[in-house]
């Protein structure tokens, strides 16, 4: 009986060990939910603030080399929409920089990709600024830069509720982030600028399958 008794103790202490490595298990599974779910990321498995599919606003603009360039025009192929000024010190570049980055790693997938950059700051983004900075950051042919006067830019920024404000002489406060658009024209995800390179290009080989 003594021994019984020991084999019975242990066994119990086995099990409560046993559900206590099960609850635990439960509850990490639980976490790893939360934390994916908090991260943004679709049921289609694209990053970002998942946006619904809503159809993306239309615009026409021009960009560094002169051309009239519409959003819909790009139908059959993503589009990433960010909003940039050239002067930016900080926030700009960075996106140009990722943007590069990841048409990089998308290869000979990138030509089936269009990038539209459209401008927050209306007088200082004069073509030669434009083409300077697309030169600096190796975007010359591989984005639309686009510009226009503040009647023809503020429409646009308040359809993807855009902010932008002249701060100072260099200097434009304005909204970060970009979108992504599937080949229908839909708004999928949002970016916040912090994006990573990888993020991006997840999305943009999920679409363009």
């Amino acid at each position: 009986m003594k021994m019984s008794w020991r084999l019975a103790s242990r066994l119990s202490v086995l099990v409560l060990a046993l559900l206590v490595v099960i609850v635990v298990a439960v509850i990490g599974s639980r976490g790893d939910t939360i934390t994916s779910n908090a991260s943004g990321t679709t049921p289609s498995g694209l990053q970002g603030t998942n946006l619904g599919g809503t159809p993306a606003p239309d615009f026409r603009l021009t960009d560094q080399f002169g051309k009239q360039i519409s959003l819909s025009q790009f139908r059959g192929e993503p589009v990433v929409l960010t909003f940039l000024y050239t002067h930016c010190p900080d926030v700009c570049p960075l996106t140009a920089e990722k943007l590069h980055a990841t048409l990089n790693a998308l290869g000979s997938q990138a030509q089936h990709v269009t990038i539209l950059a459209v401008s927050v700051d209306p007088k200082g983004d004069t073509r030669t600024s434009v083409i300077n900075f697309s030169n600096v950051h190796h975007m010359l042919n591989s984005w639309h830069y686009l510009t226009g006067t503040e009647q023809q830019l503020s429409p646009v920024w308040s359809a993807y509720s855009m902010y932008a404000s002249v701060a100072s002489a260099n200097t434009v406060d304005h909204s970060t982030g970009l979108y992504v658009i599937d080949k229908q024209g839909k708004e999928q995800v949002f970016l916040s600028d912090t994006f990573a390179p990888s993020q991006l290009e997840t999305d943009l080989k999920i679409l363009l399958k």
